[in-house]
């Protein structure tokens, strides 16, 4: 296959050239390519398919109550809204039920589909801060068990490969210490001041979950974990709904850390691409408002957002270029989670993963393994 004549995202910019993909993979990228199977992309810009490392569904799909079918339909969605891989987030659950989940999810990574590649698990707890616990379900919650953990990873057959966990809890800390080599950490759902976040970060941990949201926010004599979040190295995940951070704040992210350790995710659940209403995230109902996802209680619970619309929104608070907000959704989160070899950028030799778009960020056409999955119906 060759895709003809669009304006290719590579080093940070775009320039005009052509395609080849061949199977799976890019082969080539030059002008005036020729072949028999082509794709008609003038007046289109062909991006690196976008990585969510920090999703709970879709499309009343709920990652804690997902089943191989839904699992399917799931990935067919997240490629017709931009995301071409993504890990799915377990939410803190019942010991039976994780492991049910980590079994499932384990066994089904990095099959091909019709739709977005499951690349993998992020485990969000259960090692978390009953005080900062979000729409966790706080009898779940447990201290730092390296025995529990080692339970999870061997049951999710390697193929956990995020971890949120929080500073404070006890036994956190020599966790990172004994398992960072195996598995990234974020931490977040925490509570943790700065300095107890500084040694998380010094014994491993290498991003945080949701900057700003379920955690100790920043005071001028008590910088907390977020404030050790901006000081450190450290990625730090973004939700760019508009709703979980003001666009002034997620710009002023950006000015702090660089954009090259800002990682932007949708924290989405079963209700996004669907109407208002009733729905499940883990244990909780959740009640969607204008988009807004709640609890009963008020507690916002993960978003309604999609990665084309996360790419839109940061370009609108920015005033930014898309070649400039693009690594956000692609090269910085194949690199924390370590993927970056055959994900991420418009490269020959790496996974034929790619989005097709017009000016305005609107996805024209999704190609995953060098086969076209989505295609907007005109």
């Amino acid at each position: 296959m060759i895709i003809k004549g669009a304006r290719v995202y590579r080093d940070h910019q775009f320039t005009d050239s052509d395609i080849r993909l061949q199977d799976g993979k890019i082969m080539e990228i030059a002008p005036h390519l020729e072949g028999v199977d082509v794709i008609d992309a003038r007046g289109l810009r062909a991006l690196p398919g976008f990585i969510d490392i920090h999703t709970h569904g879709g499309m009343h799909v709920d990652v804690n109550h997902i089943t191989k079918e839904s699992l399917d339909s799931l990935c067919r969605f997240f490629a017709s809204v931009g995301t071409t891989s993504f890990l799915a987030s377990v939410m803190t659950d019942t010991h039976e039920k994780t492991l049910q989940l980590l079994d499932l999810l384990g066994s089904e990574s990095g099959k091909a589909r019709k739709g977005a590649t499951l690349l993998g698990i992020h485990l969000e707890g259960p090692f978390l801060s009953p005080a900062y616990k979000g729409a966790m379900p706080e009898r779940c919650l447990k201290k730092g068990d390296a025995g529990l953990l080692e339970e999870y990873l061997q049951c999710a057959k390697g193929n956990v490969r995020y971890v949120t966990i929080a500073p404070e809890v006890e036994g956190a800390i020599p966790l990172i210490e004994r398992f960072h080599d195996r598995i990234p950490f974020a931490i977040g759902h925490s509570g943790a001041d700065f300095e107890t976040a500084m040694r998380a970060i010094r014994a491993g941990a290498v991003s945080t979950t949701h900057l700003f949201n379920a955690m100790g926010l920043f005071h001028m004599h008590r910088p907390a974990i977020s404030g050790a979040a901006l000081l450190s190295d450290i990625y730090v995940e973004t939700i760019c709904d508009g709703r979980h951070l003001h666009p002034a704040t997620v710009a002023l992210v950006l000015k702090t850390k660089g954009w090259d350790k800002v990682v932007a995710i949708t924290d989405c659940i079963m209700a996004t691409g669907l109407p208002d209403g009733e729905y499940q995230l883990g244990q909780d109902e959740v009640i969607v408002k204008d988009g807004d996802a709640k609890t009963p209680e008020g507690v916002r619970a993960g978003s309604t957002l999609t990665t084309i619309q996360a790419l839109r929104n940061i370009m609108a608070y920015t005033q930014a270029p898309m070649e400039k907000v693009v690594p956000l959704l692609t090269e910085n989160p194949a690199k924390l989670i370590g993927v970056w070899n055959t994900k991420g950028s418009i490269t020959p030799g790496k996974d034929a993963d790619l989005l097709l778009v017009d000016g305005e960020a609107h996805i024209k056409a999704t190609i995953i393994g060098g086969r076209i999955v989505y295609k907007e119906h005109t």
